[in-house]
């Protein structure tokens, strides 16, 4: 096989995996809704995650297991919950807002959630004025040390 050709495959290889690592979900916002009525931070459980620097962590997360949502062609999907799972909310106004996914619990109608794992930074914006709701793996290198 000729050198050009072996690197056109490894090229297309390479594209072929970063482009399906990040698939992107949607959460219509009825659904959400109904995924997180009654987890407030009542409901949350304590988890430990180990971070890119083989550092364990220890937090509160919502109980949540597999995040349903629709992919692009609206076909139903139930995504698996790791905590480098994050969800972007896209208000009316167009103003986006990502926080970590297993730090998002709601509260009356209120979604309250992280934007870091370094720095306590806690955000709450109103369920009524979203208009979009992302979810997509991250991919960051934070592992569950144990099973949720």
């Amino acid at each position: 096989m000729s050198t050009k050709l072996f690197s056109f495959i490894l090229i297309l290889l390479f594209l072929s995996m970063v482009l399906n690592a990040c698939k992107t979900y949607l959460i219509p916002v009825q659904s959400f809704k109904e995924q997180f009525n009654g987890i407030d931070s009542a409901k949350l459980r304590l988890v430990k995650t180990r971070g890119p620097a083989g550092d364990v962590v220890e937090y509160l997360a919502n109980p949540v297991d597999y995040i349903k949502c629709v992919d692009k062609s609206d076909m139903p999907y139930e995504l698996k919950i790791s905590p480098s799972i994050e969800i972007r909310f896209t208000e009316k106004n167009n103003k986006r807002t990502i926080f970590y996914f297993d730090r998002v619990f709601m509260q009356d109608t209120l979604i309250i959630g992280e934007m870091s794992r370094f720095v306590r930074f806690r955000k709450g914006i109103s369920i009524n004025n979203v208009k979009l709701i992302e979810v997509q793996d991250g991919h960051k290198n934070f592992r569950y040390v144990e099973d949720r």
